[in-house]
C-alpha cells in the first residue's frame, strides 16, 4: 500500500533533537497533550495522527504495521530527518518497534508504552468488523473503560467523556484498518533486531496490554529498562502524566535530568 501523508503538529525549537510521538488505536495526537509542553522545552516534538485517525487520510483497509511504518518514514523523509527519537503507545508502540527493527539507523532512542509484540488476532478482527458495521461509537464506552483505572474514571468523568467522544469520532474504516494491522501483527522476531536504547513503560492496572507483555518486550531488547506506572491502566500519559513525562525526559535526555 502507498504511504499516506499523515497530519502533523510541531512544537519546540526547530534546531533541537527530534522526538516523534505516535498515538494508539482509537485516539489522536491529542493523547500526548500533557507531555508536549515539557518535552518541547528540550526537543523538536512532532505529534501525528496515525492513518485513519484524526486529521490524517483514511485509505481503505486493511492496513499492516509495515504500512504504518512506511507512513512514518515518508514523514521523516519529507522533513529531511535522518534519525529521530520515537515514543509510541499501544499501536504507536507497535509501529515504533517495527520501525526500530526494520530501519535501525533511523531511530536514536526509543520508548514503548503499554504495547505488545502480539495480541489476540481474532479479537481485533472482530473489532474491525464491528467498526465497519456498527461504527466506532458503538464500542466507545467499553473501550475507554479499559483505558483508565476505575478510580480515575470516577474522579474524572469529564476526561472519560472526552475520550469516549474521541473514539466515536475516529473514522470507522480507519479504525477498522488499524485494528486489522494489530490482528495480523507478530513482532516477536523483531525484538532482537532493535539496537536503540529503549525504555518500556507499563501501566500497573492495564488490562489491554498487561505488564507481563511489557516485561516480555523489555527482556527481548538488549539493555531495555522497564518502568511500571502506578496508578495507571492503558492510557498512562493521561492518567499519570507527570510520571510519564519525567520518565520520557530522563530517557530521551539523560544528561538533562528531570524537570
Amino acid at each position: 500500500m502507498t504511504a499516506v501523508r499523515v497530519s502533523v503538529d510541531e512544537h519546540g525549537p526547530a534546531d533541537a533533537p527530534v522526538l516523534l510521538l505516535a498515538n494508539s488505536l482509537g485516539t489522536t495526537r491529542a493523547m500526548w497533550n500533557a507531555q508536549v509542553p515539557a518535552l518541547a522545552e528540550r526537543f523538536r516534538v512532532l505529534t501525528f495522527d496515525t492513518r485513519g485517525h484524526g486529521a490524517s487520510p483514511v485509505p481503505d483497509g486493511p492496513y499492516s504495521i509495515d504500512d504504518l511504518v512506511d507512513d512514518v518514514l515518508a514523514l521523516l523523509d519529507e522533513r529531511g530527518l535522518e534519525r529521530v527519537h520515537m515514543a509510541g503507545l499501544s499501536l504507536g508502540g507497535m509501529t515504533a518497534m517495527r520501525l526500530a527493527a526494520r530501519e535501525p539507523a533511523r531511530v536514536d532512542r526509543l520508548a514503548l508504552l503499554c504495547t505488545a509484540v502480539r495480541l489476540d488476532g481474532a479479537y481485533y478482527a472482530q473489532r474491525a468488523a464491528t467498526a465497519r458495521t456498527e461504527g466506532t461509537a458503538s464500542f466507545a464506552a467499553p473501550v475507554v473503560s479499559r483505558w483508565v483505572t476505575p478510580a480515575f474514571a470516577a474522579d474524572h468523568p469529564d476526561v472519560l467523556a472526552g475520550l469516549e467522544a474521541m473514539v466515536a469520532a475516529i473514522p470507522d474504516e480507519g479504525y477498522a484498518g488499524c485494528a486489522e494491522a494489530i490482528a495480523g501483527m507478530d513482532l516477536r522476531g523483531d525484538l532482537g533486531q532493535i539496537t536503540a536504547p529503549t525504555l518500556v513503560i507499563a501501566g500497573a492496572g492495564d488490562e489491554a496490554t498487561p505488564p507481563a507483555l511489557l516485561q516480555e518486550i523489555a527482556e527481548g531488547i538488549t539493555g531495555a529498562e522497564l518502568v511500571i506506572v502506578d496508578p495507571g491502566a492503558h492510557l498512562v500519559p493521561i492518567e499519570s502524566p507527570d510520571q510519564v513525562t519525567d520518565a520520557l525526559l530522563a530517557h530521551f535526555d539523560p544528561a538533562g535530568g528531570l524537570r
